[in-house]
């Protein structure tokens, strides 16, 4: 089996190679990617077999790169994707250009193309904020630039169900440790922030709740899916709707002496909850751990600790 993953140098990308890497039916991993948020971790990381693995440096407007890539290949993961935490508003051109059109771009090289397996890596961003808990029958209602392009990309990817199996999945916000961590992350921040600053910062009163899903998890789900049969459709992966407030809590408990500071403390802040999509869930087949135990399996990663009591 062989198997591209666009944006695989990335946050998830890094973790998702070394995961297929175990299946002994996939014989090559092509990773294509632009290398816009200058993963260079990735080509160090020790885990990868020589061989196994190669690097092609494109663009997703590259259609006819893309033709060329796509010729040998039987399964595609789509992580490329211009990211922004959850409910950020900018650069709404570049979204557009990379999310919306690039995607539309890749999906016109795989209509051309012997691939039988199409992933795409999307986000809950597509529900907006609301007070309410979302699920898979709630209609889309992006608030963001994000959340729209990504929307957009969705619609485009759908076209390809008449040819192969077709895979949307719509994750909350990842955390958790990978050689290409993204720091901009809520939870990521506020543990290198506990680990290396002593303090961290929640804008409004902290009570705001996110679904949430960690990396290890995700990738876990989305290796497996090459090992069943689920029909093809759009999915939710999420595990926890957690509020900052909590999170500030349990990074507190692994860190006592962690100064929490709250900036206009006063405004309530919008937030995305998930309910966690039975039909895909069961394909997570990692032992359980608690919150606590991942934040502490995170601060294991970090090489040295700044502070006191740290």
């Amino acid at each position: 089996m062989n198997i591209l993953i666009t944006g695989g140098a990335g946050y998830i990308g890094n973790e998702l190679v070394f995961e297929l890497l175990r299946d002994s039916s996939v014989k090559q991993i092509i990773v294509y990617d632009n290398l816009s948020r200058k993963n260079f971790n990735f080509f160090l990381d020790p885990r990868y077999t020589p061989g196994n693995v190669s690097f092609i440096w494109g663009e997703l407007l590259d259609s006819r790169k893309l033709r060329q890539v796509l010729q040998n290949i039987d399964v595609v993961y789509h992580l490329a994707a211009k990211v922004s935490t959850p409910l950020a508003s900018e650069n709404a051109h570049l979204y557009e250009q990379i999310n919306h059109w690039g995607t539309a771009e890749l999906v016109y090289a795989v209509e051309e193309s012997p691939v039988k397996k199409f992933i795409y890596v999307s986000t809950t961003s597509v529900y907006g904020a609301s007070e309410k808990m979302a699920d898979i029958n709630t209609p889309p209602d992006p608030k963001t630039f994000y959340g729209s392009s990504k929307l957009r990309g969705e619609a485009h990817v759908e076209r390809l169900m008449n040819k192969c199996d077709v895979w949307i999945i719509r994750a909350g916000n990842v955390y958790g440790y990978s050689p290409s961590v993204r720091f901009d992350a809520v939870i990521n921040r506020f543990m290198f922030e506990a680990n290396f600053v002593g303090r961290i910062q929640i804008t409004g009163n902290g009570k705001q709740r996110r679904a949430f899903i960690h990396i290890d998890k995700l990738v876990n789900i989305l290796a497996n899916l090459l090992r069943h049969d689920l029909p093809s459709g759009v999915f939710n992966v999420s595990e926890h709707n957690l509020s900052i407030e909590f999170i500030a809590g349990i990074i507190k408990e692994i860190y006592p002496s962690l100064d929490m500071i709250f900036v206009n403390q006063h405004l309530v802040m919008r937030e995305i909850k998930l309910l966690p999509d039975e039909r895909i869930m069961p394909l997570m087949t990692l032992p359980d751990k608690s919150f606590k135990e991942e934040l502490m399996s995170f601060k294991d990663m970090f090489s040295f600790s700044s502070g006191p009591n740290q």
